[in-house]
Parts: structure tokens; sequence; C-alpha cells
């Protein structure tokens, strides 16, 4: 026969690490600026700009992708509700980089120069891939 054991009590507790999880981040391949290609989901196909990364959950906020409809009330008697449209963020994991020379979906490598700065190159052709803000 098992020994009983009161599990709350019993070394470590139920729900120890769960911050620790909450403050993980998933690496993601894509930066603020860069222009992506959806390759799975509903706007498969679609290019559009980063707008913003959550490297917390994985997703990814993109210019014309994922458009999502709020319904806004009133909140004073001036104001005007209605429905409003904005893009919801992605996984990134369904998105690809564009190569700047040719505009096809491409992975990325790292390169360390010369005086040590890393910087990433397009696989397909090469090319550097500046980093641009908007």
């Amino acid at each position: 026969m098992r020994e009983l054991k009161y599990r709350k009590t019993d070394g470590e507790r139920l729900h120890a690490g769960r911050h620790q999880r909450k403050a993980e981040r998933v690496v993601i391949h894509v930066r603020k600026g860069d222009t992506v290609r959806v390759m799975r989901g509903d706007d498969k196909g679609r290019e559009g700009v980063v707008l913003r990364v959550y490297p917390k959950t994985g997703r990814v906020l993109v210019e014309g992708v994922n458009i999502v409809k709020k319904h806004r009330r009133a909140r004073r008697p001036e104001e005007q509700s209605g429905i409003s449209e904005a893009p919801a963020p992605v996984a990134s994991s369904n998105l690809m980089l564009l190569d700047p020379k040719e505009g096809k979906p491409t992975r990325t490598r790292r390169r360390i120069d010369a005086d040590g700065t890393k910087e990433r190159v397009s696989v397909k052709s090469g090319e550097t891939i500046a980093v641009t803000t908007r």
C-alpha cells in the first residue's frame, strides 16, 4: 500500500515555477520595421511591416494582417460608438522575412563583421538585412 502524503507541504509547491515560466522569452526571428510575408493561416500570402513584437508570447503585430473588428461603446454623450478595425498579433512561426534583393521569403543567418558587430544575412541572396525602425 502506498504512503499517503499531503502534497502542498511535500517538497516543491504545485505552482512553484509559474512566474519563472511567464518571464521566459521566445526567440523571434523578426524585428520591428521588417517586411514579412504570412506563410500559414487565413492571411496566407499577405505582406506587411512589423509594427510590434511580443517576446513573452512569441507573437508579432503586422500592419494589414489579421484584422479584427472591435465594438466600441460611446462612454460620453458626445462620443460616437461603432465598429473599428485593428490588426491583432499573429504567431511569429507563421511569418517569414522578405529578402531585400528579390522580395521573396527567406531565412536568416548571423554574420560577425571584422569590427565585431553582428548582422543578419539573407540565406537566399547573401545580402545583409538592414535594421529599419519606423
